[in-house]
């Protein structure tokens, strides 16, 4: 039984790979693979890359968002994974987020988002 609605998935990223940080298409590319790999479904990737570097991207789902802001002068990656539904798994996106941007310290703060009243203690 649903006794929330969404998982919300706050990924602090450190040690990356400064290229990944910085190239747009790999970017780009791990969004859409991170999408599929969590079983969710794309409407969009709208990404931007800054000058002289960074890059921030967002995938729109039809049940969220996957979302990446980088900094690579400082190794550094923030990322946010949103989804609603029961058949969406935002921790199945992790291995690819991983493999791309190959993290040495990974933190992840795992939050329930809309959980329904009444329901706080049976979770």
């Amino acid at each position: 039984m649903l006794k929330f609605l969404g998982k919300h998935l706050i990924l602090e990223l450190w040690g990356c790979d400064e290229k990944a940080l910085d190239d747009i298409e790999g970017i780009e590319k791990m969004l859409v693979d991170s999408v599929k790999a969590c079983g969710a479904t794309l409407i969009c990737v709208k990404t931007h890359k800054f000058s002289p570097q960074g890059a921030t991207g967002v995938a729109v789902l039809a049940e969220s968002h996957i979302s990446i802001h980088t900094w690579p002068e400082l190794g550094y990656a923030a990322m946010d994974i949103f989804t609603c539904g029961s058949h969406v798994e935002p921790a199945k996106a992790l291995p690819v987020i991983k493999e791309y941007l190959k993290p040495r310290h990974v933190e992840i703060l795992d939050l329930k988002r809309g959980i329904r009243l009444g329901d706080a203690s049976e979770i």
